[in-house]
């Protein structure tokens, strides 16, 4: 082959490189501009003023094609399908409890992405705002809004997977003071303290007293339920195969997701909620997998996320394993209910 050939060789390979280049280019602007436009039949979305002390309402990460994509956004608890209102800030994970959220966000820099955890006063303003080491998973707000804690990706990318690690943070909102990984607390497994170097935790859940959570533990290929103590920096395991435990708001009852024998390996789980008294676990009506953290919206109904046409679609089920699920609002994720703030409630 002649210097010329190989000259003619390595400007076609460019040229072919160039091209290929500009139309990952062309379709990435292309698609971003999509996403910009609101799409026909979607839900009304408009700029406005969201506040965390306002009863009645439901929060939550709009999912809709448009201008205030990802954006939190506000509607009536009571119509969750209806007009949106905007605030303005973006959030990858996001929760609220008595006047404090959490946001989750990526901070986007020129070769790849950071991310980070704000907490908000009731008015969405930054009070402090952490270094998350991966990519956000999980958020939750304590009832009194004194304690939030966040679930990150270290390594993996699906709870559906074996490669994978987890860091999960509880921070002090009152003081700033971080708890940076759940991996520092003493483990307590079948009543003896228990080591070992795969631990992992996510999915925290708060009680109302400002000291006892709940979360997943996951070792030696199995999960668990267990049970925190902020004070005594302790974990103890309750009942096997619980991820992403949530608390129902008298404090009795688990709603989780559990991985079922037979399903696919990447569609493995079933809600169910747990009798923290008895352990007595009743499978709840929806039969589709369902990789979420799930809020209750009252002490007789959970509501969850499932895949969607703008990415996720929220859903409830009732908690006693009766009725039907309902679609209660398209393009939406991260839900929080506002409630009235319990006493002691400061921010």
């Amino acid at each position: 082959m002649t210097a010329r050939h190989r000259v003619l060789i390595l400007v076609s390979a460019v040229a072919v490189l160039a091209a290929v280049g500009l139309a990952s280019v062309l379709h990435a602007s292309a698609r971003a501009e999509r996403r910009d436009r609101v799409q026909a039949g979607g839900p009304a979305v408009a700029s406005g003023t969201v506040t965390l002390r306002d009863p009645g309402r439901l929060v939550f990460r709009n999912m809709a094609w448009g201008p205030h994509r990802d954006e939190l956004t506000s509607v009536p608890a009571g119509a969750p399908g209806g007009p949106r209102t905007a605030a303005g800030l973006k959030c990858l994970r996001f929760y609220a409890a008595a006047g404090t959220g959490v946001c989750l966000q990526a901070v986007h820099g020129p070769v790849s992405d950071t991310y980070r955890a704000l907490i908000l006063d009731a008015r969405l303003h930054t009070v402090d705002r952490y270094d998350v080491p991966g990519i956000p998973s999980r958020a939750r707000v304590s009832p009194t809004g004194h304690f939030a804690a966040w679930t990150a990706f270290v390594g993996g990318d699906s709870y559906a997977g074996t490669d994978f690690s987890t860091r999960t943070a509880i921070a002090d909102t009152r003081d700033g003071t971080l708890i940076p990984s759940l991996e520092a607390f003493r483990i307590v497994k079948d009543g003896r303290t228990y080591r070992a170097a795969d631990a992992n935790f996510w999915g925290v859940t708060f009680a109302a007293d400002d000291r006892t959570f709940y979360a997943t533990l996951a070792t030696g290929g199995r999960t668990y339920l267990v049970r925190g103590d902020l004070r005594a920096r302790t974990v103890t395991t309750v009942h096997a195969n619980v991820e992403c435990p949530s608390l129902s708001p008298d404090g009795t009852r688990v709603a989780y997701k559990k991985r079922v024998a037979g399903l696919p390996k990447d569609a493995p789980w079933r809600l169910y909620v747990l009798d923290l008294r008895t352990l007595r676990e009743t499978p709840l009506a929806e039969m589709r997998s369902v990789d979420d953290q799930a809020v209750w919206k009252d002490a007789r109904t959970v509501v969850y996320a499932l895949p969607g046409d703008y990415g996720a679609d929220l859903y409830q089920v009732p908690a006693d394993g009766s009725g039907r699920t309902r679609r209660i609002s398209p393009a939406a994720v991260s839900p929080a209910y506002l409630g009235e703030p319990p006493s002691g409630s400061t921010r």
